[in-house]
């Protein structure tokens, strides 16, 4: 019998307290640290800046390891579940907030974006009684569509390339926010017609 199995032969959960899980913490509290670095120079295109964009960059980019390593380790738990959407809605809420009050993006994008993530972040907690619902498959792309579209506006291209930079940024932008609305709206529809589904009984 393998150590991660009881003797009744059931598979013993992975703990709380693991690698993955820990990378995700780490995520979170790298938010604020980015967002000060972000607005302290007033976005200015210097060192700051750029050290701010590679932030972002790296932190958002140990979304993919930390699951890597959950999954090929099997330490994939409810509380990575709930926490690794988390950790990506932070970060991004903390870039898109930035940009905004450093008018480089517009509220309104910022607006629409947040009230979908935290929507769903809340109705994540409303629903952890009855089980907890992971990120599906379009909510992963539209957090890799929302990661490029804001790494390309924190980083400082226009100012090195020019202002078409800007056009693409916009492009990039616009594709996480339809995104970004279509999967929230996807999340909703699907949470209903399971609640309409009959209940299988043992």
């Amino acid at each position: 019998m393998s150590s991660t199995e009881h003797s009744g032969g059931a598979v013993a959960k992975p703990s709380n307290w693991n690698l993955p899980n820990a990378i995700t913490v780490v995520r979170i509290l790298l938010a604020p640290v980015f967002f000060v670095m972000l607005l302290v120079d007033n976005g200015a295109d210097g060192g700051l800046r750029w050290a701010a964009a590679v932030l972002f960059i790296l932190a958002i980019a140990t979304d993919g390891i930390d699951g890597h390593i959950a999954r090929s380790r099997n330490l994939v738990t409810d509380l990575g579940k709930l926490l690794d959407p988390i950790a990506d809605k932070v970060l991004t809420g903390a870039a898109l907030v930035g940009l905004s009050i450093l008018a480089e993006l517009p509220w309104w994008v910022t607006i629409v974006i947040l009230v979908r993530e935290v929507g769903i972040t809340v109705w994540r907690f409303v629903q952890l009684s009855d089980r907890v619902i992971p990120a599906s498959r379009g909510g992963k792309l539209k957090t890799l569509a929302q990661s490029v579209a804001i790494s390309l506006a924190l980083l400082p291209f226009p100012n090195l390339l020019g202002d078409w930079v800007n056009w693409v940024n916009a492009v990039f932008m616009a594709i996480a926010l339809v995104l970004t609305v279509v999967t929230g709206i996807d999340y909703i529809v699907q949470d209903r017609r399971l609640n309409r589904s009959p209940k299988r009984t043992a």
